[in-house]
C-alpha cells in the first residue's frame, strides 16, 4: 500500500490466512482467491474498474466460514467483450469449476452479465450491484478511448479515482474509498488500459436465457459513479429480480456496508439451491464427533496454521489435462485454519473494542484497563510538566527581552527611563 493508507487489521488477517494464487493461462495471468468447501458450487466475485480481487476479502471471510465456497478474481488484460468471454471460460476450465454464481458490480456486473449471454449453461444465478447493460454512456464520456492504451498511468489513475463523487462521506465509506483507492495504485498501465477500453467498448446486453427468479439486483440509494438511470434499466429489464436497496454504501458497498452485503448473499445462494457446507470448514467439527480440535475438511499438509503472505502469491501451473493441480482435498485452503471476521464496523486493529481482546486470567479486562489509565496518567503528566516548564522559561526570559527593549529604543528617545 502506498500513501498514507494504513491496511485494516482484518484485511492484514486475511492476507496471512489466504493465499494469493496466480495462474498463467495463454497470454493471460489471471489472480484470484479461492477459499471455501470445494464440493460446493462457487460464488465467484468480479469487480469494477478501480477493483482488484481483494476488495471481496470481506466476502471471503464471512461467507467461507458459512460453508460457501468463494473466489474472487482480477480482471485480466482482454480489450474487448469476446475476449472477455473466452478469457474466462479457460480460466474456469483451468480451475476445474464449471457451474458458477457470479457476484458483479459496476464492471464487474456488466462482465458477468455477458458471460450470461454467451455461456448460458455455465451460469446458474447472478447478482448484480451498481451495475449497468451498455457502454455507449461511458464511450460517450470517454472521447480519447482510441489512445488509451497510450496515456501515461498517473493519467489513468486519475481519470478513474475523478469518477468516485467527491466530498465529505461517512466514516464506513470514506474508509472504502481510502482501500480502493490504495488497490488502483497497485494496478499498471495496462491493467487499466484494458478496463478503460472494456468499459467504451461497443457492447451491450441482449437476452438472457437466465429466468428473473435466480437474479437478485443489490444498489446503494446514495450517491455513486454509476448514474440512476443506468442502474434503472437494470432493473427494469430483469422485472422479476429480486431486489434489495441499501441506504448508503457508495460505490462499493461489499466494503461499507459487509454485514448487509454478505445477508443478501446469502439469501440469494440458499434461494438458488447452492446447499452449504460449514461442516467441511477446518476447524469446524461435524455434529456428533467428540474430537473438536480437527476439522473434517482437512486434509494435504496437515492443517499448518502457519500464516502466508499472500503478496508473495502461489503460482498454481495447470497440469496436463488442463485442470489445476489440487492436493488439499475437499477444501480449497484445507491448511489454513477457519477464517474469524472481525467487527466490521471498525477498518483497523486499533480499533477494536476493549472487549474483543481476550487475556488470561479470571478477570480479563483489568489489564487492559490499567495499562490504558496508566497510559493516559502519563500523558497527561508529561503534558502539565512542559506547560510548567514552558511558563519558567518565559517568566525569567521577560525581564530581559525588557532591558534590551529599553536600550534599542533609548538610542532613539533618551528620554525614556526604565522603571523597576
Amino acid at each position: 500500500m502506498k500513501g498514507g493508507f494504513s491496511a485494516p487489521g482484518d484485511y492484514i488477517y486475511f492476507k496471512s490466512q489466504v493465499p494469493l494464487h496466480k495462474i498463467p493461462i495463454g497470454t493471460k495471468q489471471w489472480r484470484y482467491y479461492d477459499f471455501g468447501p470445494k464440493v460446493v458450487p462457487p460464488l465467484i466475485c468480479l469487480p469494477g474498474t478501480a477493483g482488484t480481487a481483494d476488495v471481496h476479502y470481506k466476502q471471503i471471510m464471512a461467507l467461507s466460514m458459512k460453508g460457501y465456497r468463494v473466489i474472487s478474481v482480477d480482471i485480466p488484460r482482454v480489450w474487448n467483450s469476446q475476449e472477455w468471454v473466452q478469457a474466462f471460460e479457460k480460466f474456469l476450465d483451468v480451475i476445474d469449476v464449471h457451474h458458477i454464481h457470479l457476484y458483479g458490480t459496476s464492471l464487474g456486473g456488466f462482465l458477468a452479465l455477458l458471460f450470461a449471454q454467451h455461456r448460458p449453461r455455465r451460469v446458474k444465478s447472478l447478482v448484480l450491484s451498481n451495475a449497468f447493460l451498455e457502454t455507449k454512456y461511458f464511450a460517450a464520456a470517454m472521447p480519447w478511448a482510441p489512445v488509451v492504451s497510450w496515456t501515461p498511468s498517473f493519467l489513468l489513475k486519475r481519470y478513474v479515482l475523478i469518477g468516485i463523487p467527491s466530498g465529505p462521506h461517512e466514516p464506513f465509506i470514506a474508509d472504502s474509498v481510502d482501500f480502493v483507492v490504495a488497490q488502483v495504485e497497485t494496478l499498471s498501465r495496462e491493467d487499466l488500459a484494458s478496463r478503460l477500453t472494456l468499459t467504451s467498448d461497443d457492447a451491450s446486453i441482449g437476452p438472457l436465457m437466465l429466468s428473473d427468479s435466480v437474479i437478485t439486483i443489490i444498489d446503494t440509494n446514495d450517491k455513486c459513479a454509476i448514474p440512476q438511470q443506468l442502474k434503472d434499466e437494470v432493473s427494469e429489464k430483469f422485472p422479476g429480480a429480486r431486489k434489495a436497496y441499501i441506504k448508503s454504501g457508495g460505490d462499493f458497498p461489499f466494503l461499507s456496508r459487509p454485514d448487509e452485503i454478505n445477508l443478501h448473499l446469502k439469501l440469494h445462494l440458499r434461494r438458488v439451491g447452492v446447499e452449504a457446507r460449514e461442516d467441511l470448514v477446518p476447524g469446524i467439527p461435524k455434529p456428533g464427533d467428540d474430537n473438536s480440535g480437527s476439522g473434517s475438511g482437512s486434509g494435504g499438509d496437515g492443517g499448518s496454521s502457519e500464516p502466508k503472505d499472500d503478496r508473495e502469491g502461489t503460482d498454481d501451473a495447470p497440469n496436463g489435462n488442463g485442470s489445476k493441480s489440487n492436493p488439499g482435498g475437499s477444501f480449497s485452503n484445507s491448511g489454513q485454519p477457519p477464517l474469524v471476521p472481525e467487527n466490521h464496523n471498525s477498518h483497523g486493529s486499533d480499533n477494536q473494542p476493549l472487549g474483543g481482546t481476550t487475556t488470561d486470567g479470571d478477570y480479563p479486562f483489568v489489564p487492559i484497563l490499567l495499562e490504558a489509565f496508566c497510559e493516559k496518567k502519563v500523558v497527561l503528566s508529561t503534558s502539565f510538566l512542559q506547560f510548567w516548564l514552558k511558563f519558567f522559561d518565559i517568566y525569567y526570559r521577560l525581564p530581559f527581552s525588557l532591558l534590551t527593549l529599553y536600550i534599542i529604543n533609548n538610542k532613539h528617545h533618551p528620554k525614556i527611563q526604565l522603571s523597576m
